[in-house]
């Protein structure tokens, strides 16, 4: 199975494109925010990407004891011929397509899961404690979250056997469309409406962060909307609309704002 010869730079491919994109979606909630602020950016974004920088640590740490991540587990399922697309020689486009809508459900089923594991609700309940959702509450998941993720992405690889392309643009989907549903961004409602049937958009996502247990189990997808609409989890709208719902957790007051709350809430009993 041919792989892009540009995986060498793979790394600041992905960093270049996640810094970009970042930088768009911060700048297009500035100027065309959904929902007024509770707090300050500078408070809780320090504690976010203070997050972030702790789960790239993570990451490396992950890699230090298994030496392959999900690119590079691509890439030895391909030299060891690995995996199902290994066996199956179809096209790259069919392949690509095949593994993107694969690995996307695998990530919707895996977030469904994170809400009705009480254990798993623990760690992902961080990322739900954030009051005022933006650009930044896409990368706010707790280290350990994000290693368990990497872990199941890791075995599903060595499972269909993609080729390390298909995974680099699935994680490139995959951060880009977090990042922009997650965007505190105000979308004319026909952009919305269109955008929708295909993709998360932050209306139909933010849904999903409402402190109503009926909303807060529905639009579980990341990437792709199809998957909420074929299993039933999908909500449309807040019933108390965009402006009035409350996003975050109903027990919560401003903790969420600080990095050694966040990270210690796993193991708080709440």
């Amino acid at each position: 199975m041919p792989n892009c010869e540009c995986m060498e730079n793979e790394p600041l491919i992905r960093v270049g494109i996640f810094l970009s994109l970042f930088a768009a979606f911060a700048l297009a909630e500035t100027l065309a925010p959904r929902r007024q602020r509770l707090y300050a950016r500078p408070r809780r974004w320090v504690t976010n990407l203070s997050i972030t920088v702790l789960n790239t640590l993570a990451l490396r740490a992950l890699a230090v004891g298994l030496p392959l991540l999900s690119v590079g587990a691509a890439l030895d399922a391909g030299r060891n011929g690995w995996g199902l697309f290994n066996h199956l020689g179809w096209p790259v486009w069919i392949e690509v397509t095949l593994s993107v809508l694969i690995l996307d459900f695998a990530i919707w089923a895996q977030h469904l899961i994170t809400h009705k594991v009480p254990l798993l609700w623990r760690l992902h309940r961080v990322h739900h404690a954030d009051r005022d959702i933006d650009v930044t509450t896409a990368i706010r998941f707790h280290p350990i979250e994000i290693a368990l993720s990497m872990l199941l992405k890791i075995g599903l690889v060595y499972l269909l056997g993609p080729s390390a392309l298909a995974v680099v643009l699935f994680e490139i989907l995959l951060n880009g469309t977090a990042m922009f549903n997650h965007s505190n961004v105000k979308l004319p409602l026909a952009v919305d409406a269109i955008l929708r049937k295909v993709l998360v958009t932050p209306d139909m996502h933010r849904v999903h962060h409402s402190i109503r247990r009926e909303e807060h189990d529905s639009n579980y997808g990341f990437a792709l909307s199809i998957w909420d609409r074929l299993m039933g989890t999908y909500v449309a709208q807040p019933a108390e609309g965009h402006d009035e719902m409350t996003v975050g957790l109903q027990w919560q007051d401003d903790r969420p704002t600080r990095l050694r709350w966040s990270l210690l809430l796993p193991f708080q009993r709440k």
